[in-house]
């Protein structure tokens, strides 16, 4: 005799749950409309301010890894974590704090931090989980806070002058320097802020950061050459400084207007070239030094994804 439970139809396995995207529509737009006027001057100052001018291709470089893990994000089970309400609440209090102090890294932090916790209210930890590298990504696109500008820019400022001025003595190039001031026989050279290094190192930290990604499976490789990157930048725009005070004494205008700024840009290059050389040496380094375990060659691995 046959029992109620072979009665019964078999039961289906329990399926994720269905993406509401009149609720993802819903959050974004709400989102987009509450901080829209944060966002339409961190993007005006994307346009006039050359240190943040990599802030363009920020969002759109996220947006298309977070394109990329598609399948797998709509292959997880989107579970709400309801203490994203409170990170929404405490993101909601810094914006308002930072528009009462006129605080724009506030402000503008504030609106990552509510996009966390609108990711958190729709899809919970796992859906936050796959998008962790897209999203440590966002923060390049915030200009630094003027108290920490200031603090990183003018040491830089003295060191770039006073490689400069060892090296242009080493050329047997008479200068005297002054703070970030360099006497010429030709002219006095001032190493600006626009000149201490800060606009490469934060567009060479994020490139580093994207070429790991694309060309690299190992996820320690990509904090090893954001640390290169410091170094790097650092000694590049030494060589600029160098190189103008060096052209300056060939004729004085190859050290300002358009050549000026095509030499940022050479240097610039550069500069990313040996980042890719240095990214080559160590994975030279890593296969030399690595132990034979028979494990399958890394084209085989499926790539890593997120930055843990």
């Amino acid at each position: 005799m046959a029992t109620l439970a072979d009665k019964l139809p078999e039961q289906a396995p329990a399926k994720a749950r269905s993406i509401s995207w009149p609720a993802v529509a819903w959050f974004g737009i709400l989102l987009i409309a509450v901080y829209f006027p944060i966002l339409s001057h961190l993007v005006a100052q994307w346009s006039t301010d050359d240190d943040v001018s990599h802030g363009f291709f920020v969002p759109l470089v996220a947006g298309y890894i977070a394109w990329q893990r598609r399948e797998k994000l709509l292959g997880i089970e989107w579970k709400p974590a309801w203490w994203g309400v409170a990170l929404l609440i405490w993101a909601g209090l810094q914006a308002y704090l930072g528009m009462l102090g006129a605080e724009l890294f506030l402000q503008r932090t504030a609106f990552l931090l509510s996009l966390a916790a609108m990711l958190l209210i729709l899809g919970g930890t796992g859906l936050v989980r796959e998008l962790a590298f897209p999203l440590l990504l966002l923060p390049f696109m915030v200009p630094l806070p003027t108290v920490v500008y200031n603090q990183i820019t003018f040491p830089l400022q003295l060191f770039a002058s006073a490689v400069a001025e060892r090296s242009l003595e080493v050329l047997n190039i008479p200068v005297l320097r002054d703070g970030n001031i360099l006497e010429l026989a030709s002219q006095k050279l001032s190493v600006a802020e626009a000149c201490s290094g800060i606009r490469s190192l934060l567009s060479l930290s994020f490139l580093s950061l994207v070429y790991a990604y694309f060309f690299d499976r190992k996820v320690w490789m990509r904090w090893v050459l954001l640390i290169a990157t410091i170094p790097i930048a650092i000694i590049a725009n030494s060589a600029r400084v160098t190189l103008t005070g060096v052209f300056s004494e060939i004729d004085p205008s190859l050290a300002e207007g358009f050549f000026h700024e095509a030499e940022g840009w050479v240097i610039f290059v550069v500069a990313l070239v040996i980042l890719v050389v240095v990214h080559q040496v160590l994975n030279f380094l890593y296969r030399r030094l690595r132990p034979e375990t028979g494990i399958p060659s890394e084209p085989n691995v499926p790539k890593e994804q997120g930055l843990a």
